[in-house]
């Protein structure tokens, strides 16, 4: 069912200083530069990993009450999320579901709740 991983979101605690050490001491490249997106609580960047469109997010927390400041308070900085691609989102939301697995879904977005991932959350995305 699930094609790849399509990206990694890791919380930081400081964008800037996170991109420093990305760029200058892992030596990661930024093909998407510095972004607010008030409506979800973050400020991010996008560390492209290749030519696959396979990257890596770092997000910092905009506000006191956003998700990433919720799971920066509880768990530190550190991944947040492993997006998997697969090729039909319905499809891959019914087997879950199916297999008893928790969804959380939010708007067009659909995830497995952390627990059931050990503590990691995964997101599905479609692509073909």
């Amino acid at each position: 069912m699930h094609k790849w991983i399509d990206h990694v979101v890791v919380r930081v605690e400081n964008l800037d200083d996170a991109i420093d050490h990305y760029t200058n001491r892992l030596g990661f490249t930024v093909t998407e530069p510095v972004e607010d997106q008030p409506d979800l609580g973050l400020r991010r960047v996008i560390l492209g990993l290749g030519t696959s469109g396979t990257f890596i997010e770092l997000c910092e927390p905009l506000g006191e009450t956003s998700d990433i400041r919720n799971s920066l308070e509880k768990r530190g900085e550190g991944v947040h999320l492993v997006a998997l691609a697969v090729p039909d989102l319905e499809a891959a939301k019914a087997d879950m579901k199916a297999r008893g697995a928790r969804i959380i879904e939010a708007g067009r977005q659909v995830f497995l709740h952390p627990k059931e991932g050990h503590g990691v959350m995964y997101q599905l995305i479609e692509r073909k």
